[in-house]
């Protein structure tokens, strides 16, 4: 799942995401994504921090307060060069973000968590 407020990185992001064999669903602020992750918990999160009506911070808090979504690792994508410790998530990236390293950063992110000897590619992405 992508979740992002800037429609243009977020189809930039989609295109990358499915041209590299992921399923991929997305929100545009952190209560649509918040509603997608109740009714529908993806593989994985990519989380811009900066989002509308709910903050990625609040997103990242509620995943991990539930116990069906707080095995999802998240990728936040962010354009503060300082992201707290506290946040706790399996990998940032700082804009601008290329698609070669969204697609490596994915890719990694779903292999820490994958059982041993499952194939990691490719893994579908809500």
């Amino acid at each position: 799942m992508i979740v992002e407020d800037d429609a243009e990185l977020r189809h930039l992001f989609r295109t990358a995401l499915s041209l590299g064999g992921y399923r991929v669903q997305e929100a545009g602020d952190g209560l649509e994504a918040l509603k997608l992750l109740d009714s529908n918990p993806p593989d994985l999160v990519v989380l811009d921090l900066g989002l509308p009506v709910v903050s990625g911070y609040e997103v990242r808090q509620e995943i991990a307060a539930q116990a069906h979504t707080r095995h999802i690792p998240i990728v936040v994508v962010t354009g503060s060069p300082i992201v707290p410790a506290t946040l706790d998530v399996a990998c940032v990236l700082y804009k601008p973000v290329s698609v070669d390293e969204l697609l490596r950063t994915v890719t990694k992110c779903i292999e820490a968590v994958s059982p041993a000897g499952a194939s990691p590619r490719p893994r579908r992405m809500r």
